[in-house]
């Protein structure tokens, strides 16, 4: 029987909504709950069996919500994009998004360094919430329903699905990205913005970490750096720099300084990392060369130490620089000294591959901002359309920022289709 499948000529189901939101996870559950009223038929579209997947994997399953702090501060953390998010995150700031869980029931503690989570740990605390008011709010949730098509041949959206055909006044696409495929975020939702008519800007994983060639720094796994800089050269120049700890891993290097920056990094890219914090080329060499002329028979790799570089990291420093790890500071030629200085200010590590979409947290890149409202989120080719979360091109730094803007894009978007509502919604 389905080898004639495709000759079936029987018209596909079709159901009428006010409302139909693509995608599960927090942006699209968010928007589907705000937008929720007496009067409005919403339904949200879910490919996978069952919503928020990727949500219960955040902050490893402990869900890092969003970060303390003031919004002008928050902006800083999106790259160069941190000015479209500024209208969402004013109209759903963090501390709305924490007082919406806690007035129902949800705890929190925010770390040392800022990060907000449940006190449970638990992202699953964070979903049950969402799906408990999305059933208050008679949304209906059809899992397992993967998204074919959407166009607006007229008036009305037409959302094709698997099992059957949906028309809606307004339509919200918020499928994610393409990073962690396996909870469904496989990038549907480009596709359906360009057959929409928008652009799509170059996408790829962010919040990854970096390899390098050959394994050569996995001797260095586990060693870490606070509040290095690392400068990201591409044909020989100076792109970018960021500050921020570093980890180094088996297969290369990790840890904020480097997820944070990733989005800027490609393969092929050199990064060049200044491992004494606070000291430029310069006051490195002079702190060096004073070290070292007060070591006399002081091996150089305990002068390296007192520096506060791990022992393990100082020999590896004398073999890259094609030195014996006893050399003392008597025998250390100028020319071995320049090298090991340019070593501590700008070691270098030739990237040869970022974390792909199984390992990276976010994805870089996605629906062209110029085609989006930053008021509304609602597209500017598509009367009616709005988009929300990782669909868009924006990512955030680590510490609860990703997620910040998924709830506040949706909650936006929510809040403007409320405000504009098509020519067709019916009121109680």
């Amino acid at each position: 029987m389905s080898e004639n499948r495709g000759l079936d000529k029987r018209p596909a189901p079709m159901e009428i909504a006010d409302l139909v939101v693509v995608g599960g996870g927090p942006a699209g559950l968010f928007c589907a709950v705000r937008a929720a009223e007496r009067g409005r038929r919403i339904i949200l579209l879910e490919k996978m069996t069952s919503p928020g997947r990727k949500l219960l994997l955040s902050g490893s399953g402990q869900c890092n919500l969003t970060h303390d702090g003031d919004i002008p501060s928050f902006l800083t953390h999106y790259g160069d994009h941190g000015s479209f998010l500024k209208p969402a995150l004013l109209n759903f700031r963090n501390q709305d998004l924490i007082s919406f869980f806690a007035d129902r029931g949800i705890r929190f503690e925010t770390e040392p360094g800022g990060k907000i989570f449940p006190a449970s740990r638990r992202a699953a605390d964070i979903l049950g919430v969402l799906l408990k008011e999305a059933a208050g709010n008679h949304v209906e949730i059809r899992t397992g329903e993967s998204v074919l098509d959407i166009s607006k041949p007229d008036d009305r959206f037409s959302i094709r699905t698997v099992r059957g055909i949906y028309r809606a006044d307004l339509a919200v696409i918020a499928t994610g990205g393409i990073t962690y495929p396996q909870t469904g975020s496989t990038g549907d939702g480009y596709e359906f913005a360009r057959r929409l008519g928008h652009a799509v800007t170059d996408t790829g994983p962010a919040l990854a970490a970096v390899e390098g060639p050959d394994g050569r720094f996995s001797d260095l796994a586990g060693i870490s750096f606070d509040n290095v800089t690392v400068s990201i050269y591409r044909d020989n120049r100076k792109i970018r720099q960021h500050a921020g700890d570093i980890l180094f891993t088996h297969a290369g290097l990790s840890g904020p300084g480097i997820l944070d920056c990733s989005r800027f990094i490609r393969p092929g890219d050199l990064l060049r990392i200044s491992f004494l914090p606070g000291l430029d080329a310069r006051s490195a060499k002079e702190a060096l060369l004073d070290r070292i002329a007060a070591a006399g028979n002081r091996r150089v790799r305990t002068v390296l130490s007192s520096l506060g570089l791990p022992d393990r990291f100082a020999g590896k420093l004398l073999r890259l620089a094609g030195l014996p790890p006893d050399l003392t500071g008597a025998h250390l030629t100028r020319d071995a000294r320049t090298a090991l200085i340019e070593l501590l200010t700008e070691g270098p590590f030739p990237v040869e591959r970022l974390a792909g979409p199984r390992d990276a947290m976010v994805t870089r890149g996605g629906v062209s901002l110029r085609e989006i409202n930053p008021k509304t989120m609602e597209a500017r080719l598509v009367p009616g359309l709005f988009y929300a979360g990782e669909v868009l091109d924006i990512d955030g730094d680590t510490g609860g920022y990703n997620l910040q803007a998924a709830f506040s894009t949706g909650a936006l978007a929510a809040k403007a289709a409320v405000k504009n509502p098509g020519p067709h919604l019916a009121y109680v």
